[in-house]
């Protein structure tokens, strides 16, 4: 498609478009970890590999472990018996494991392990005898997962202020509050804030769960976002960090588009637009980077920029039997 934006006068020169990027952005250590443990198992095992769930929430990198011969599944019962099956980053119930034993499957947990380090705090808290109050969004794996490391009923979900508002646990309940790992920053810290009010003498863990990832990446946003016209988020729908960093650009007042692919970029997006800024969730690849500066570069002269709000080195061990 040709240029729809004018040139610089009788030069002829594309006008520049100058771009924000992110960092950190993309993939974070438990993505990495997760991704590698699907393609050891192939190489150590042999297609097919079953995974329960999609390994991270990212159709780019789901389809390219199908193309090497992964199988992604909702449930257990959905594998074959007598080949290996892999959990998601986002953490299972406990039951889910106890299935996989119970049948003979080989199994491979790549959860990651800041949500392990959740789940082990649930345990304890209901073993402290408190009950706890969950902040995350209802129906995400990794709220699922983590219910399911405590009995029924030992924990209640809140995901607003009018959730905590709406609480009807008694004052003198025992209380313990834990969030999902991927939550708004911010958000989260409104309604942690709601609960201590509420309810004073509830315990909290010793450092926060929102994950360094998603924290990070939504500095980096916060940082770059109101130099910017328009903010591309390169990430899935049911991304959850992804879907936040397009609400932390606009809470910035800068107008933001969440997309999977380059392709889904218009051209009209970029009328009047001096300024793009340009991150990945942390399910979402480099290439994919690359690839919207690219797209980008196909209509404007692209003038890019790296601003670097952290750094971040975090490695996480693979499972035993791909390592030994």
């Amino acid at each position: 498609m040709n240029a729809p934006f004018p040139s610089n006068g009788a030069t002829g020169e594309r006008r520049a478009l100058t771009a924000l990027v992110a960092a950190p952005r993309g993939f974070c250590a438990g993505v990495d970890r997760a991704i590698e443990i699907v393609e050891r198992a192939l190489e150590r095992y042999g297609p097919p590999v079953y995974v329960r769930h999609e390994i991270v929430h990212n159709r780019f990198v789901v389809d390219g472990l199908k193309a090497k011969g992964a199988i992604f599944v909702e449930e257990l019962d959905q594998v074959p018996d007598g080949v290996p099956v892999v959990f998601s980053a986002h953490g299972v119930p406990k039951s889910v494991p106890a299935d996989a034993e119970t049948r003979g499957l080989d199994y491979l947990d790549a959860t990651c392990p800041l949500v392990s380090k959740v789940h082990r705090q649930a345990e304890r808290q209901v073993e402290a005898g408190r009950h706890i109050v969950f902040v995350g969004h209802r129906g995400h794996p990794e709220v699922i997962g983590t219910f399911g490391q405590v009995p029924d009923g030992a924990m209640t979900l809140v995901e607003t202020l009018d959730d905590v508002a709406r609480l009807t646990i008694a004052e003198d309940t025992p209380l313990a509050f834990l969030t999902q790992t991927t939550l708004s920053v911010d958000d989260t810290a409104a309604i942690i804030a709601a609960l201590k009010q509420r309810y004073p003498g509830i315990v909290g863990p010793k450092a926060e769960d929102i994950c360094y990832a998603t924290s990070n990446r939504q500095a980096a946003v916060k940082a770059i976002a109101p130099q910017c016209d328009l903010m591309l988020v390169i990430g899935a729908p049911n991304s959850s960090n992804s879907v936040r960093l397009v609400e932390v650009a606009e809470r910035c007042g800068t107008p933001a588009r969440l997309i999977g692919r380059a392709s889904e970029i218009q051209p009209e997006w970029l009328e009047g637009v001096e300024t793009v800024g340009i991150t990945a969730g942390a399910s979402a690849p480099e290439v994919l980077v690359r690839e919207v500066v690219e797209r980008l570069g196909t209509w404007r002269a692209v003038d890019e920029r790296t601003h670097v709000a952290a750094e971040e080195r975090m490695i996480f061990k693979l499972p035993r039997q791909l390592t030994e």
